[in-house]
């Protein structure tokens, strides 16, 4: 179980986007890059994958950009990866065989556990839960000088 780079990148996306979610204009591709130092064109694949998987909307011109297709609380991190990876990389099956030993089949159970344990986690941690969790970091991380 391992956070690939091209999921974390379309997630730091996602949280920006999310971030400017009640402003209610779209973000340039470039305004995310540079915020979540993301390199352009992988972004813009990322983003062209996001809007087909219906994660976000896109609007041309001038103002153009792109924006959440669904609000913050209602978008999963699962549903980023699985969105961005093409499958569930966490709930893959592992490959077992009938006539497996005692001791193979128990420790395929606890992996299986483990698994079902971290999609749960990712399933019910929603991209306004990051916003909130980023939002408190900042504060307690913030000095005031007198």
């Amino acid at each position: 179980m391992e956070l690939s780079l091209k999921s974390e990148y379309a997630i730091l996306a996602m949280l920006e986007l999310a971030n400017h979610f009640d402003i209610d204009q779209p973000l340039q591709i470039r305004q995310i890059a540079n915020q979540q130092n993301i390199p352009d064109r992988y972004l813009e694949q990322l983003l062209a994958t996001l809007k087909r998987q219906g994660l976000v909307k896109s609007q041309r011109g001038a103002k153009g950009g792109y924006i959440l297709a669904r609000d913050p609380w209602e978008i999963s991190l699962l549903e980023i990866i699985r969105g961005i990876e093409g499958y569930d990389p966490i709930a893959e099956k592992s490959s077992k065989s009938g006539n497996e030993s005692a001791s193979l089949s128990v420790i395929h159970e606890v992996w299986e556990s483990a698994q079902k344990a971290a999609s749960n986690v990712l399933d019910g941690c929603t991209l306004k839960d990051l916003c909130d969790r980023q939002r408190q970091r900042q504060i307690s991380t913030t000095m005031y000088y007198i």
